[in-house]
């Protein structure tokens, strides 16, 4: 098995790809070892002292190191870990255990207005899989009073440029295609 690792935007992260699908459709974010319950990945790479942040992508495995680690010295830790998981054939989710996975229930749904459909369809279409290939992903809260609320995951999350991200990019985009968006704002 060859794993290939990229590093991200953030200094803390890098990103894991094995080569199989990891999460699948959805995404799962582990912040802390307490978390992680429902990941048998997730809290095998917990393990490994330094190990601050896990995130589990359709295809890849986004990890966060502390400050005071070295990615030279972590990096092969991690990589024993997730190759002997997928060789071993082993869950990377437990299946009863759903609470935490994003991705599928933020689609449009009919109760959504039409300016929340709006943010929704180009948060899916432009921004998720551009944020994707940095290692993170992005969660729609709410659309309240022209603010979107959303979170940043994995390696967006506490990621130096993420407010950049959200400003600069995100905000910006959703300003010029939808009117009634004045700001986009972190939820923590």
């Amino acid at each position: 098995m060859f794993i290939q690792t990229e590093e991200t935007p953030n200094p803390a992260t890098l990103k894991f790809l094995p080569g199989h699908e990891v999460a699948g459709a959805a995404t799962a974010d582990f912040p802390d070892p307490a978390a992680a319950g429902r990941s048998p990945l997730a809290e095998r790479l917990f393990t490994i002292d330094g190990i601050t942040g896990v995130f589990l992508g359709a295809d890849f495995v986004t990890v966060t190191k502390a400050a005071d680690k070295e990615w030279y010295l972590l990096k092969p830790a991690v990589l024993g870990v997730i190759m002997e998981h997928f060789a071993a054939g082993r869950p990377v989710l437990l299946e009863d255990a759903s609470g935490g996975a994003s991705g599928p229930e933020e689609k449009v749904s009919e109760e959504d207005s039409e300016v929340v459909a709006q943010i929704k369809e180009l948060l899916d279409t432009r921004v998720r899989p551009a944020v994707a290939q940095d290692g993170g992903d992005i969660i729609f809260h709410a659309f309240e009073e022209g603010v979107v609320f959303l979170t940043m995951q994995g390696a967006c999350a506490g990621c130096p440029s993420s407010t950049a991200t959200l400003k600069m990019g995100i905000e910006n985009m959703l300003r010029h295609y939808i009117p009634e968006v004045q700001e986009v704002r972190a939820v923590v």
